[in-house]
């Protein structure tokens, strides 16, 4: 948000520093995230002075230019070439003097420099309206008053007027603030508490009065809880053109282009109150009637965007009596009901709109608008008519107006001010700090919230309306603890803190899991656990009645909280591929949300997403895609990580992927892995294989605290390794080989690992051959030759008699 110092210095005459402002406004909450120097002409006309033309003539090389000597001022006066066809000698004009910096319309600077134009020395400009930025003539030069004096500043003739505008960064809850009143109103409290008391300076209404009831047009309102308040008046008589000056120096300095004067107002007396204003060509009201309501859904409306967008049968809608819509209550007029330059009279509309109605109708479609800014955080409820009055008068002085009916007001429902006890002993126990009683009363009158009744115990208190977000007690003490000063609270230099003691350290657990996944090039992310509902449509094994839906959703693509960490990370591989980021390897620790019929569910997972080369590729190293035997194992190696072995492997039932596996240790279901589908990568516009896979993170977990770790001495004898080479059936797999092998030896036996596979044409058909090595070793005392041939002939003798296993 754009704060004026210039503006905020119409309510409140401060004389701080601009910097001490910002930092007092940040002290106050109100967080000045930056300050920008702003002048209403680019340049503030630096080195442009008043120079008077002595004579002028013909260039002597050139039919459409004129040399001239103009008195700057100076000792001596100065030769310039012009090319105006006005320029004249006796004329009082505005002179660019060298090494003057001007801006064309894009912002753009050039700088005048001595020169010769056509053999003629020249030692300046002489300024076209365009030229100096004060408007868009370029005719010919500007002719000045005779009265002023050769040498004045142009920056005092034309009252350059340069301003410093304030970035707040304003948090959600304070509606207050939405204002440059509501801005100067928090910075009159933070000077109080400073020492410095200055009057708050709010613009007087007192002159509003109908000048002549000849047009009276109707309101009327369906609904109380949607609208709990509208007023309207017309104004006839008026003269569209553009606004004053000030008015445009105003809204230009805090980004806003001025339009026309109506327009201009209603923009203006947002900024100034924070009441949102709308102007309606009253000739296109037809019944001289407003109906405020909803329409049907799927009403086609053009907005002032010129977008003709579907309406929901819940969008607050200004129409007339054929409901007709003129409006979007709260966020964007229609084309049709506008203000344009035909326009001789209006109905000036105030209202306050059920925030939360508007906020819905903003995201539904689109739009963010100054308007829906304010009514979506609560604006005062008691300043529309306020606000009304001062747009009308404005609109009377500056567009020639008369106001032409009575202030029409719906108000059935008056709003109660907050009552609200303060206690004491809670301000002081939640600040830290005992503050003096009479600072905090201080700081309450600062605020405008009135003390009812006074006891030992603490304060009876009225909050006021504009004030939406002060509600409860703990409100009431963070009022007082930011006006006081965050940075005048005494705290201890000892920091007393409890220990907490988690035997399994899940937190722990996760870091030796990513410094893992690290270690093999994986990149950790963080995606958003709310998504769009349409991916419960990409798998059968989420149901859309279990999705957690969000009451007051951002958009239509976060509007649900996800049920699987699955498409939030392939919209990350969607990302980077579409950026040319083709070899990827992805992990995240997330959530999964439910709704279940014996109430909501949140699962932890751990998800793994691979696609493309497993390396980059170099001269030494060529390239090799990852695939689905390099995934499974990365997952056997993280789970033998966290001592978890012995996994069983069965087939997968998923719908997401064309081929994976479970893996489980006993009943427990820790992993799925697999290759994804294409018919859903289709829908992340994902062309490349992707490998994912999605642990059970509570379930692994579970696994790891059932586990005892065992610790023992390192062996003192030395193993012994030996090989045999088996030719088996094509249908015996590796892992019988290894269960058999420990069967048949469990005290001597330590590890089987298969380190070759044959298939060829010199072995039978349906064979295939297995090198296989075996580590053998005694705790107790160095193998010798006839027992470690023994166990090898057993183990031998186990393979042909249970796999038909020969010996090559």
């Amino acid at each position: 948000m754009k704060i004026s110092y210039n503006w905020l210095k119409q309510f409140l005459q401060v004389q701080l520093e601009v910097e001490k402002t910002g930092e007092l406004l940040t002290d106050l909450g109100l967080e000045v995230e930056g300050i920008q120097k702003v002048e209403s002409i680019k340049g503030s006309l630096e080195g442009v002075v008043v120079g008077e033309v002595l004579t002028c003539e013909k260039h002597p090389n050139a039919d459409k230019l004129k040399v001239t000597t103009v008195n700057l001022g100076g000792e001596a006066p100065v030769k310039i070439v012009c090319g105006a066809p006005n320029v004249d000698a006796g004329q009082k004009v505005p002179v660019a003097t060298i090494g003057t910096k001007l801006y064309d319309e894009k912002g753009e600077e050039f700088k005048i420099k001595k020169g010769k134009i056509r053999g003629e020395e020249s030692h300046g400009m002489i300024c076209a309206e365009d030229e100096l930025g004060l408007g868009k003539g370029h005719d010919g030069i500007m002719v000045l008053d005779e009265s002023l004096e050769p040498g004045t500043p142009c920056a005092k003739v034309f009252n350059i007027e340069i301003d410093h505008v304030f970035e707040i960064g304003l948090t959600p809850n304070r509606a207050d603030a939405m204002s440059h009143y509501g801005v100067a109103r928090d910075l009159r409290a933070g000077l109080i508490q400073q020492g410095t008391n200055l009057e708050l300076i709010s613009p007087s209404v007192s002159d509003f009065h109908v000048d002549e009831r000849v047009l009276k047009i109707d309101i009327e309102v369906s609904d109380k809880d949607l609208i709990p308040r509208y007023e309207g008046i017309t104004i006839t008589d008026i003269e569209i053109k553009d606004s004053p000056e000030w008015i445009q120096n105003r809204l230009k300095a805090i980004g806003i282009t001025p339009k026309n004067n109506v327009v201009d107002i209603t923009n203006y007396v947002l900024h100034e109150l924070g009441q949102p204003l709308h102007a309606f060509d009253a000739s296109k009201i037809k019944g001289n009637k407003v109906v405020v309501k909803t329409l049907e859904e799927g009403t086609k409306f053009t907005t002032l965007d010129d977008v003709e967008r579907e309406l929901s049968s819940e969008d607050i809608m200004i129409c007339d009596v054929d409901d007709n819509p003129l409006c979007i209550a709260g966020v964007l007029g229609g084309t049709e009901s506008g203000v344009s330059e035909r326009t001789t009279s209006i109905f000036l509309e105030s209202a306050y709109f059920n925030p939360v109605s508007i906020r819905k109708t903003a995201k539904r479609h689109g739009l963010n608008t100054d308007a829906s800014f304010r009514f979506e955080r609560g604006i005062d409820i008691n300043m529309t008519k306020y606000a009304l009055k001062r747009a009308a008068l404005l609109i009377e002085e500056y567009a020639g107006g008369k106001l032409s009916s009575d202030v029409l007001d719906f108000y059935p429902e008056k709003v109660e001010d907050f009552q609200v006890f303060l206690s004491f002993e809670n301000a002081y126990r939640i600040i830290g700090q005992e503050i003096p009683k009479e600072t905090i009363k201080n700081i309450l009158a600062s605020l405008d919230i009135k003390i009812n009744s006074a006891t030992e115990a603490g304060l009876g208190l009225t909050i006021p309306s504009y004030r939406v977000d002060v509600q409860r007690e703990a409100d009431i003490i963070e009022e007082i603890l930011r006006v006081y000063g965050y940075n005048n609270i005494e705290f201890s230099h000892k920091l007393n803190t409890s220990i907490s003691f988690d035997k399994n350290n899940n937190v722990k657990i996760e870091n030796i899991v990513a410094n893992y996944l690290t270690s093999l090039s994986f990149n950790e992310t963080m995606a958003n656990s709310l998504t769009k509902p349409e991916y419960v449509e990409l798998s059968e094994n989420i149901n859309e009645d279990n999705n957690v839906e969000m009451l007051n959703p951002l958009s239509n693509d976060l509007k649900v909280m996800r049920q699987s960490l699955l498409f939030s990370g392939l919209e990350s591989v969607s990302y980077n591929l579409n950026r040319k980021q083709n070899s990827l390897k992805f992990f995240e620790f997330g959530k999964t949300y439910h709704n279940y019929e014996k109430g909501y569910q949140e699962d932890k997972h751990l998800t793994l997403f691979v696609t493309g080369n497993r390396i980059k590729e170099s001269w030494k190293v060529s390239s090799e895609v990852s695939d689905f035997f390099y995934l499974k194992g990365v997952v056997t190696s993280l789970l033998s990580r966290l001592g978890i072995n012995s996994l069983k492997t069965s087939p997968i039932k998923s719908d997401v992927f064309s081929e994976g596996i479970v893996l489980s240790l006993g009943k427990i279901k820790l992993v799925e892995l697999g290759v994804v589908k294409r018919n859903i990568l289709k829908n992340f516009s994902i062309k490349q294989e992707v490998l994912f896979t999605d642990f059970n993170w509570e379930n692994v977990l579970k696994v790891i605290s059932s586990k005892n770790t065992k610790v023992s001495d390192l062996p003192k004898f030395p193993s012994v390794k030996r090989d045999l080479a088996l030719l088996i059936d094509n249908k015996v797999e590796f892992k019988e080989v290894y269960n058999l092998a420990f069967q048949s030896e469990r005290k001597l036996l330590k590890d089987v690992d298969l380190f070759d596979v044959y298939e060829g044409e010199k072995l039978p058909e349906g064979k295939k051959s297995y090198a296989v090595s075996f580590i053998l070793q005694d705790e107790n005392k160095t193998l010798q030759d006839k027992q470690i041939d023994k166990i090898m002939q057993k183990l031998q003798q186990s393979f042909e008699k249970n796999l038909d296993a020969e010996l090559r």
